[in-house]
């Protein structure tokens, strides 16, 4: 254990400080150093390029277990103890999150901001008449998951959604274009949110502009604005707590239809 410690640690310190420091002597280091790798440290050398493949992939939220299911997902057959002794010996380990919920709105910005059309009149004469959107969160195992849901007012059933490790705005924007492609909606919509840059970003005016709808923002710190909404994404993250917490698959989650 000593010599494959300076040996590792070789390029940072002089071998003779090594040795000196773990009480060994160089000329046996040496003697040890010139003997041909062995089978066993050869595959475990493998193996930790593995794992620190799939560990960098997760952006480091995966600890021993996730990877080991990433990698056994793959195919490689490897003990969970030895993954978990080898990413303990390389120091690596799940990156934790913050603690505290996220905050999804950032209303800290020069965006253009829409006039609140619907003014709390939360009554709506047909479907696809007023759309109501709000992003969210739920507690996975490696974070945070973010979703993004548009609500048609009339029904009170949601018409588009998207799912995301992150929130940006092409996670609402992909809510958006779920919401169109599946209701085709007639111009003169109104398209109602909070105050977030990613409702008042370019792209998510140009693609209510593309439709002819109507954006519509709410007031600064007021929920009540857009409180069908906020009810409807209460209601998901409760049901998510349930139980037990929701997990995703042991891979990052990326944009596909509703996933982003």
């Amino acid at each position: 254990m000593r010599f494959r410690f300076i040996d590792e640690h070789r390029q940072t310190f002089p071998v003779r400080v090594l040795c000196k420091v773990l009480e060994v002597s160089p000329a046996i280091y040496y003697a040890w150093h010139g003997r041909p790798e062995s089978g066993r440290t050869t595959a475990n050398r493998e193996l930790l390029g593995e794992i620190r493949r799939v560990h960098e992939a997760s952006r480091g939220r995966y600890g021993s277990p996730r990877v080991h299911a990433a990698l056994r997902a793959e195919g490689l057959r490897a003990g969970r103890h030895r993954v978990a002794r080898l990413m303990h010996q390389h120091g690596m380990a799940a990156r934790r999150s913050r603690r505290g919920k996220p905050r999804t709105t950032d209303s800290r910005h020069a965006l253009p901001i829409a006039p609140n059309l619907p003014e709390r009149r939360f009554t709506a004469l047909a479907p696809n008449r007023i759309w109501l959107a709000d992003l969210t969160y739920i507690r996975i195992g490696e974070g945070w998951l973010y979703l993004a849901a548009v609500l048609d007012l009339f029904s009170r059933r949601v018409v588009g959604w998207a799912m995301a490790d992150h929130m940006r705005g092409e996670l609402t924007l992909a809510a958006l274009h779920m919401a169109i492609a599946r209701q085709r909606p007639a111009p003169d919509l109104i398209a109602h949110s909070d105050r977030g840059s990613q409702y008042a970003a370019s792209a998510y005016r140009a693609a209510l502009a593309g439709i002819g709808a109507r954006a519509s923002i709410s007031r600064k710190g007021d929920p009540l604005d857009n409180a069908p909404m906020e009810n409807s994404q209460g209601r998901t993250r409760r049901q998510c707590r349930v139980r037990h917490p929701f997990r995703s698959a042991p891979r990052r989650i990326r944009l596909h239809g509703g996933l982003v």
